[in-house]
């Protein structure tokens, strides 16, 4: 019972030491094995499992990467910072026999290994549902462990620029053109800005914000990189500029269809235009539906594609 508790005081001192140094712990096969998996352990170790070295061209890994040191950081710099929670990371390159052994063939993937007992299923973290914001990844953690983490960031300060360059630049516009001002009610300029908005809000951008999801996801045993979500409960950043793109061509192709039925163009190219319309919304349309039908799955519809 003695030797029990000492092994357990050794493992959290050196767990705390090495904490001191990093806050995200750097893990190989051998310390996975001998702070993780054997027993005494009393404390829960939340682990990403990734892949980061150049020639694994994971760059989902970075991105998750970064946002997991920044929650590893809020929590130990936090007052309530103990030593019953830590965080580190198993990559594929120095922990191959680890990611063998659980059976593991993606990364980044992020588990909880609870300070009693084993990893059920919702100590895995579902990450192309929720994403990979460190916000998000709190949530998680306090659900596993009962562990309060306020994300803090360094400040940011790239919006706020870029706001000011933004109104500048109109001020500067409008300073230049002050006496011909008229271009402020052109209602083409005024249309063309409220479609952008629209298209933007439309294809999922505000999403991104708020659950902050990875570009795309690429298979690290295949290789596949994958642009669409096959859950209509997630989707990836790609997936958006692509709905985007299909919205933007098939409200072009209605635009030019309105075009050639109310302008003073001649007739052939009136036709023309016509002809396009038709066909930029037939082809964008089919290929957004399937996209449709690739998220959820059973819908019964399809347009010139399956």
């Amino acid at each position: 019972m003695f030797s029990c508790f000492t092994l357990l005081s050794e493992k959290v001192a050196q767990m705390m030491e090495w904490t001191s140094k990093r806050s995200v712990i750097r893990m190989n096969g051998d310390k996975f094995r001998r702070f993780v998996r054997a027993p005494p352990r009393n404390y829960s170790v939340i682990i990403m499992f990734t892949a980061l070295q150049p020639q694994r061209q994971c760059g989902v890994c970075r991105q998750a990467d970064e946002e997991f040191q920044a929650l590893a950081n809020s929590w130990r710099y936090s007052s309530a910072f103990t030593n019953k929670v830590f965080f580190a990371s198993v990559d594929f390159d120095e922990g191959s026999d680890v990611f063998q052994m659980l059976n593991m063939n993606s990364a980044p993937t992020f588990l909880h290994f609870p300070s009693k007992g084993k990893p059920r299923k919702a100590d895995t973290y579902e990450l192309q549902v929720r994403g990979f914001a460190a916000e998000q990844l709190a949530r998680w953690v306090a659900d596993r462990t009962d562990v309060q983490i306020r994300i803090i960031r360094p400040p940011n300060y790239a919006g706020p620029l870029l706001l000011g360059f933004l109104l500048a630049g109109i001020g500067g516009l409008a300073y230049l053109r002050r006496n011909n001002l008229e271009f402020l009610f052109n209602k083409n300029v005024w249309a063309f800005s409220a479609l952008c908005f629209v298209l933007i809000m439309t294809s999922g951008q505000m999403w991104n914000h708020i659950r902050g999801p990875p570009y795309a996801h690429k298979n690290p045993s295949t290789g596949q990189i994958s642009y669409i979500h096959g859950s209509s409960q997630a989707q990836f950043v790609a997936e958006t500029h692509i709905v985007l793109l299909f919205n933007a061509a098939i409200t072009m192709g209605m635009v030019m269809l309105c075009e050639a039925a109310s302008s003073d163009l001649e007739i052939g190219k009136r036709k023309i235009m016509c002809v396009a319309g038709i066909a930029l919304m037939m082809v964008f349309f089919s290929w957004l539906l399937s996209v449709f039908r690739a998220k959820y799955h059973g819908y019964p519809y399809s347009f010139l594609m399956s």
